[in-house]
């Protein structure tokens, strides 16, 4: 237990930086250019399953922009990750499957990223959370 205190604000420090700086680059690289030219977007955004563009958009948007917000946040970090993970493994899978690794490293990175934080929780370090006395990893 001793060693776990001594590691906790570190692991806490990471996965803060995990959040805001993954969180960051997609909202800035992905989300905020879909949300500002929405209707060029429609106009040229992949439809890899023929649902149409809004139904093409709309998931996208709500992976880039409104679940960046809320793991930035540290509300919700779990669940948030869960929709990014699905649109970039259909960008990487579906739409870009000719990418090669070098082409796709942004995006294999972020699925990297986005998959350890739904594994692990946002961390301590978030507003609203009370300090307890012993540290459960991923609690949260």
């Amino acid at each position: 237990m001793k060693n776990q205190r001594h590691l906790s604000p570190r692991i806490d420090a990471g996965l803060l930086f995990l959040r805001l700086s993954g969180s960051l680059l997609l909202l800035y690289v992905h989300g905020l250019p879909k949300l500002l030219h929405f209707n060029a977007e429609l106009t040229h955004i992949e439809d890899p399953f023929g649902l149409g563009p809004w139904m093409s958009l709309l998931p996208a948007l709500l992976a880039e922009v409104v679940c960046p917000l809320f793991i930035i946040v540290g509300v919700g970090t779990r669940l948030a990750c869960l929709p990014i993970i699905g649109v970039l493994l259909v960008a990487m899978l579906a739409v870009h499957p000719d990418w090669s690794i070098a082409e796709g490293q942004f995006g294999w990175l972020l699925l990297i990223i986005f998959t350890t934080l739904a594994l692990t929780g946002p961390g301590r370090w978030r507003p609203g959370h009370t300090q307890t006395k012993g540290y459960r990893y991923g609690a949260g």
